[in-house]
Parts: C-alpha cells; sequence; structure tokens
C-alpha cells in the first residue's frame, strides 16, 4: 500500500513527523508492529523491523507501538499534534476554529 493522504486535517502530510521509531537495543524481532500495521511502514530486515515508508504512517496512530511486547516502539508525543491543530492551515470540522463570528 503506498501513502495515499497528501493532507491530514489540511496539513501537507510530508511536512508531518508523525512515524514510528525502533529503539534496536531493545527491539526482539518479533514482528508484531510489521504484522500489526496494514500502511507497509515496516519491511522485515536482518531479523528485525525496520521503518521504511514514514509517510504512510497514519498520523495519531500507536498501535504498533502498543503490541510491541518490549516498549522498542516509540511515536512523537501527542503535544506534537497540539502544536500542529495551531497551524494556521490546520483544518477540522466546521473549520470556524471555535471562534464566533
Amino acid at each position: 500500500m503506498t501513502n495515499k493522504i497528501a493532507k491530514w486535517e489540511g496539513i501537507p502530510r510530508k511536512e508531518i513527523d508523525w512515524f514510528p521509531t525502533i529503539d534496536y537495543k531493545i527491539c526482539i524481532g518479533c514482528m508484531a508492529c510489521l504484522k500489526k500495521c496494514r500502511q507497509c511502514v515496516y519491511a522485515a530486515k536482518n531479523g528485525k523491523p525496520k521503518v521504511v515508508k514514514p509517510k504512510n504512517c497514519v498520523v495519531g496512530c500507536t498501535g504498533c507501538q502498543k503490541v510491541c511486547p518490549v516498549g522498542a516502539i516509540s511515536h512523537p508525543p501527542r503535544t506534537y499534534l497540539e502544536k500542529l491543530s495551531n497551524r494556521k492551515d490546520f483544518k477540522i470540522g466546521c473549520q470556524c476554529r471555535g471562534k464566533e463570528r
């Protein structure tokens, strides 16, 4: 699967650094993350998962992190998404951004 999402809530996906990071000192190579992810973010390389298509990661998703039995996967903090929501090009819902007329 290739990333078909060009924008996330109005922000170009290429400008969003949301993807998993693997700590190889902890990773046991179980491939649970690769099995969990349906976006083809991972590939198996030398018996370990590797992030090969980071921009395919669904912004805000942490499913692979949750299934890792040893905690080797991390994502940016949720505060990163909060900062993105303050950008001028962020658009969601009615797009009034909570402002009265």
